[in-house]
């Protein structure tokens, strides 16, 4: 499994405006990433090194919002000030994650500003929701070439810190979490209070170790 992308939830500046913000941070730009029909959202993409990406997102004032279960924890997030939502693992299957579940994956779908359109599907968004350390599964169904990664970022991604439990992500994922996935270093802290992740580490060519 891959560590495919991190979610920030936008505060009451704006998604324009956040994104900047992170990207100047990094050293790096952003990408407007288009809107998801389906779960009432928008975003923008920082591309990252080793086919990772940060998904800086804003809901919309869309009736999907309201229904779907991404457009609702975008919300929730952005209504308590922003900041990071939650992580995404994506496999090249997700048929065994849905077994394991109990129930079937959501498909996903952006439009690019110039028309195209990106697709997969995932599940996982409610166990987010109820645990918001745990990561949800994606399968991306559109060509490599489309995909975020295909952008290729030089701002590495390091560490994540991640107020919660080992046990519970290995049980999550089904698979042992110690202090590294994907190449990526958990950091592992008990939680106090909410769950989730706490701050975010890169190395970047220009600006050097950042933690947002």
């Amino acid at each position: 499994m891959h560590v495919d992308h991190l979610i920030f939830a936008t505060g009451p500046d704006g998604l324009k405006a956040e994104a900047a913000r992170l990207a100047d941070a990094l050293g790096t730009d952003f990408k407007d990433g288009g809107f998801h029909p389906r779960f009432g959202t928008r975003n923008h993409i920082i591309p990252l090194a080793d086919a990772r990406y940060i998904e800086v997102v804003e809901v919309l004032d869309h009736p999907a919002a309201d229904k779907a279960a991404f457009g609702q924890a975008v919300r929730a997030r952005s209504e308590m000030g922003g900041g990071w939502m939650g992580w995404v693992v994506s496999v090249p299957d997700i048929t065994p994650f849905e077994q394991r579940l109990e129930r079937a994956a959501v498909p996903g779908l952006r439009h690019f500003p110039d028309g195209r359109r990106l697709e997969w599907v995932q599940i996982g968004i409610r166990g987010l929701i109820a645990d918001p350390q745990l990561p949800y599964f994606l399968e991306w169904k559109s060509d490599e070439s489309l995909r975020p990664a295909a952008l290729r970022g030089d701002v590495r991604l390091t560490q994540v810190q991640i107020s919660g439990s080992a046990d519970r992500l290995s049980e999550w994922l089904a698979a042992p979490v110690a202090d590294e996935i994907d190449g990526v270093h958990l950091d592992l802290v008990a939680p106090h209070g909410t769950p989730g992740i706490s701050n975010v580490t890169f190395e970047s060519p220009t600006r050097g170790t950042v933690t947002i």
